[in-house]
């Protein structure tokens, strides 16, 4: 499940910003970096924030979890089938809107489903997540070494493609939608063979994401949540920036995207794999700091040492920045929330990252391209020629990640009450 469910995402997040971003001549669509920050923030916010009121709900009080995953699924299939042969911003926008509404509360769901099946979630999530984080990888890299930088390309035999693939390496990235879509499929049809994990019959609160979003927004967790939001701010626009900034600034090749960013995956296999028993030594509040000063070193050295072989070795990160960060944050939500809603509080949730923070760097995306973009590039940058000053975009990424620790330092208590139990955060 966790596999198929990263998967899924990870085969054309990585890229499609690249192919936002080139002239038509060179085979993307040349959009602005502002339509590109709103087709991958907006898109992916209003998924997130109408992911309580669909999946929440349907998973809790209505339907077997796994059937809702399912189903989300098969339809998000489609949409990406639908998405390989447009060209306009308008069609994308709206594509990307209603696929985000099928497949962001998918993520939230997964987890859902796994947790209802644990014993022990501290100690037997990480490695499962982990999967996710293969899963990623694999898709990620495969493509982009198989249909990039082979030159093979789809013709007018698949179908939903219109006309043959040109067989340079940008213009084959639309077909990521398409391979997308399939893999989306088949794991819509297999969700219906995992374990049931059916609605809370007896449940106090009809509403489920109404009694969620009380209980994480209560003075305890907001700390987390405003950290949450930066965090989710800023790791979006890595995504914007990232594979203009390996091929423009670094001068790696487009096909080399994938398994350049596909490094920080694989050490997210290590973090999760280890999340476990430093939850249990340094607790929630400490875990949750690093993953945020691991974004704020990892945007430095992007900063200050713009070369090939530092950057991949920076890439190295990713791994603290997610397992860390991220799912030390949902494990940490889990324990604060009452099992009848356990679904919907995972899925609210996931609006701080998945929406709102998406949101905020749509609009944040588009201001740092002003702000860099007649700036004189640095003298390391100078010779290669870039339109922006990467230095200064990925200092500010890094002065928000720092923020971001220093809000959970101060503001996140130390012990946590939680519905049946107390737990040390630090």
């Amino acid at each position: 499940m966790m596999f198929l469910q990263y998967a899924v995402w990870g085969i054309w997040l990585p890229i499609l910003a690249k192919y936002f971003a080139t002239p038509v001549e060179g085979g993307g669509l040349g959009f602005t970096s502002g339509q590109i920050g709103w087709i991958l923030g907006l898109a992916g916010s209003i998924g997130a924030v109408s992911a309580p009121f669909i999946a929440g709900q349907l998973a809790d009080r209505i339907m077997n979890a796994e059937r809702a995953l399912g189903l989300m699924l098969i339809a998000g299939a489609f949409v990406k089938f639908a998405m390989t042969n447009q060209t306009s911003y308008g069609a994308w926008m709206g594509l990307s809107i209603l696929y985000s509404v099928f497949y962001m509360p998918t993520l939230s769901l997964s987890n859902s489903v796994a947790f209802a099946h644990l014993s022990d979630r501290e100690k037997q999530f990480p490695p499962i997540r982990m999967w996710g984080t293969i899963g990623w990888i694999v898709a990620s890299v495969a493509f982009p070494l198989y249909y990039m930088k082979t030159g093979i390309h789809f013709t007018t035999s698949w179908p939903f493609v219109d006309g043959a693939a040109r067989p340079d390496e940008v213009s084959q990235i639309k077909y990521a939608m398409l391979v997308g879509g399939v893999i989306s499929l088949a794991y819509g049809v297999y969700c219906f063979f995992l374990p049931a994990t059916p609605p809370t019959k007896d449940a106090r609160r009809p509403i489920a994401f109404a009694a969620a979003f009380k209980l994480l927004t209560q003075p305890r967790v907001i700390a987390l949540l405003i950290a949450a939001l930066l965090v989710s701010m800023i790791h979006q626009v890595y995504f914007f920036r990232t594979p203009s900034y390996l091929t423009d600034a670094i001068g790696l090749p487009a096909g080399d995207i994938g398994s350049t960013m596909a490094i920080g995956q694989v050490s997210e296999i290590v973090f999760l794999a280890i999340l476990g028993l430093f939850l249990k030594r340094i607790g929630y509040k400490w875990i949750i700091i690093l993953g945020a000063l691991s974004y704020a070193a990892r945007y430095a050295i992007f900063a200050m040492v713009p070369s090939a072989g530092v950057v991949k070795l920076a890439m190295l990160l990713h791994g603290m920045n997610y397992g860390f960060f991220f799912a030390g944050s949902f494990l940490f939500v889990e324990r604060i929330s009452p099992k009848d809603i356990r679904h919907s509080t995972q899925i609210v949730f996931g609006i701080i990252i998945l929406g709102v923070g998406p949101v905020l760097a749509g609009a944040y995306n588009e201001w740092l391209s002003t702000f860099v973009r007649h700036s004189p590039a640095p003298e390391a940058f100078s010779s290669i020629g870039v339109a922006f000053d990467y230095r200064k975009i990925w200092a500010i990424q890094a002065a928000i990640a720092f923020v971001a620790a220093v809000i959970m330092l101060v503001g996140f208590p130390s012990r946590v009450k939680t519905h049946d139990d107390s737990i040390s955060t630090a």
